[in-house]
């Protein structure tokens, strides 16, 4: 359950290291996840003043807009875990520039990686029907950056930029967990983990991490089109 392996992760690394770093997914299934560890089953399971909350990626728009990322993060986990302002790390989204707003983000973590001298603990995904995953779509530049950690991605079928993290960051991380329900899911998991290796037009297969461990949690729905179900 991916609740379960989030809580244990994010005690492993508060005992040894003593805080724990979480980069955070938009989307649907995500939002489930949120509302569960924020729950009273889970609330205390954590030592949640010990974490530091980034964001896998964001949409162009002000962090109050209902398609924000932060703010569905803000409401169902970080406000009702009453997490400190300084603990959080979102992309300043409310920039004219979109660039500017990635330059920034990229900045802040590269001063974050400085300061902890480690990577990023763990990176939650999501998977879009077309395969993508963060901001990462289909045949967009973002897909080809391998020295940036963060870009504003030009995604012409949306007609906008995305700000998310590059694969060098995805891939850089600790533990990379994604987060998969439903039927509509299930073909563009079938196409990553079982299809041909076409990552400019299936991006999530691009997920691979240099040395830390990658989790695939699928409710039966998303996992219905596999052959080793």
């Amino acid at each position: 359950m991916a609740s379960g392996l989030f809580v244990r992760i994010a005690n492993e690394a508060i005992s040894a290291r003593g805080s724990f770093s979480v980069a955070l997914a938009g989307g649907s299934t995500p939002r489930h996840l949120y509302s569960l560890l924020s729950s009273t089953d889970y609330n205390s399971k954590v030592e949640w003043s010990r974490v530091e909350f980034f964001f896998g990626d964001e949409r162009h728009v002000p962090p109050d807009s209902d398609q924000s990322n932060y703010r569905m993060a803000k409401e169902t986990l970080l406000d009702p875990l009453n997490i400190s302002s300084n603990q959080i790390h979102r992309w300043q989204s409310e920039r004219a520039n979109a660039a500017d707003a990635a330059d920034d983000y990229e900045t802040g973590l590269k001063a974050w990686f400085d300061r902890s001298g480690r990577p990023i603990d763990l990176v939650l995904l999501g998977l879009g029907d077309d395969a993508h995953t963060a901001s990462l779509f289909p045949q967009t530049p973002g897909l080809l950056e391998i020295e940036r950690l963060a870009v504003a991605n030009w995604v012409e079928k949306l007609n906008s930029f995305r700000l998310t993290l590059t694969f060098s960051a995805i891939n850089g991380a600790t533990n990379v967990m994604f987060v998969v329900a439903g039927n509509e899911k299930a073909e563009a998991v079938r196409k990553v983990l079982e299809g041909e290796f076409r990552p400019d037009d299936f991006p999530a297969q691009f997920v691979n991490p240099e040395s830390g461990n990658l989790f695939w949690m699928l409710d039966r729905a998303a996992a219905s089109l596999l052959r080793n179900e």
